[in-house]
């Protein structure tokens, strides 16, 4: 039907003259707009967030620094140490020259150590969460969109990982692996070697866990409509992997590698402590640590600085997981 001029007048909004503010628009925003809005409306996820930022760019600022002579992790100053091999004065020897005092026994920076000891620390952890998602998001999907004998292969698989003692298995294989690294895989040896093998190691014991994450979420995701229209025009089964279904896993993944880190970050020292991994004097947060314990009662300060450093990263990236967990699930609760 069609309506009399009249009417039609008044269904039509009026011009806008030139110059004159247009009325208040209503902007709709993406699913990603909404996760940073509430992300950034909590303030302890947004204070670890930025601690993170922090030590990443410390992490990259160290060696630039090491080289332009700003730091110096390796140098001795006995003369800075008493007769017992101790830092001279209080607190370890803090002064200006040595805001967090001198390393006892040698003498060196405790600054300059454990900020060029982030770098390490935090490359090891990046690259064995990279290896443990990469490997656990390549299994998770393939065992969760296959099903069937495929699904329980991986499955019994993942069981088999899990029942070794990750520990033993570091320390038992240590000597044959580095090896191997160092003889036919031609790495060079010392800290490279140590190094790669912790983070190969880390990153193999580490990947079962995420695969079981996104195993579960697959086996929602792949009952979806796109997923069915997908196969209905003829999808090859690497397409369904990697295009259709990966891109709707990098909320899980990316919160699963924020609570990950961490735990490589704590556990790269804790096999210091036992004996694997880079060794002094290249410094990470886990050698200095190991190295402070002899004087956690003649130095308290040297043994406080790197575990506190530690306790810090941790705590932060925890934070920062719960953080993206909740802006990212808006229906679950922390």
């Amino acid at each position: 039907m069609t309506l009399p001029a009249t009417d039609l007048e008044t269904h039509v909004a009026p011009p806008v003259e030139e110059g004159e503010p247009e009325g208040t628009k209503i902007v709709g925003r993406s699913p990603m707009q909404l996760a940073m809005r509430r992300f950034r409306k909590d303030k302890l996820s947004m204070a670890a967030f930025t601690v993170v930022a922090v030590y990443f760019l410390a992490a990259v600022a160290a060696p630039f620094l090491v080289k332009f002579g700003v730091l110096d992790y390796k140098g001795f100053n006995q003369n800075l140490l008493n007769e017992f091999t101790l830092p001279k004065g209080k607190f370890g020897g803090i002064s200006w020259d040595h805001p967090l005092g001198v390393e006892p026994g040698s003498g060196r920076d405790v600054l300059a150590r454990v900020w060029y000891g982030i770098t390490f620390s935090l490359v090891m952890a990046v690259a064995a969460t990279a290896i443990a998602v990469g490997l656990g998001t390549v299994f998770g999907i393939i065992a969760g969109v296959s099903g069937g004998l495929t699904d329980s292969l991986i499955g019994r698989l993942i069981d088999l990982i899990l029942s070794f003692p990750q520990t033993l298995m570091l320390l038992a294989l240590s000597v044959v692996f580095i090896d191997i690294l160092e003889d036919d895989l031609h790495v060079p040896e010392g800290d490279m070697s140590n190094g790669l093998y912790v983070v190969l190691v880390l990153g193999f014991f580490g990947w079962p866990y995420v695969a079981r994450l996104v195993r579960g979420q697959v086996l929602s995701i792949r009952e979806r409509e796109f997923v069915e229209a997908a196969k209905l025009m003829g999808a090859s089964r690497w397409r369904l992997y990697f295009k259709e279904i990966l891109p709707n896993l990098w909320a899980p993944l990316l919160v699963s590698a924020t609570i990950t880190m961490p735990t490589y970050v704590s556990a790269e020292a804790a096999l210091n402590y036992l004996g694997v991994g880079i060794k002094p004097p290249t410094p990470t947060l886990g050698n200095v640590l190991s190295g402070s314990i002899d004087y956690s009662t003649s130095d308290f300060v040297f043994f406080f600085t790197p575990a506190f450093l530690i306790m810090i990263i941790v705590v932060s990236f925890n934070l920062l997981g719960d953080g993206l967990r909740d802006a990212l699930d808006p229906k679950g609760h922390r």
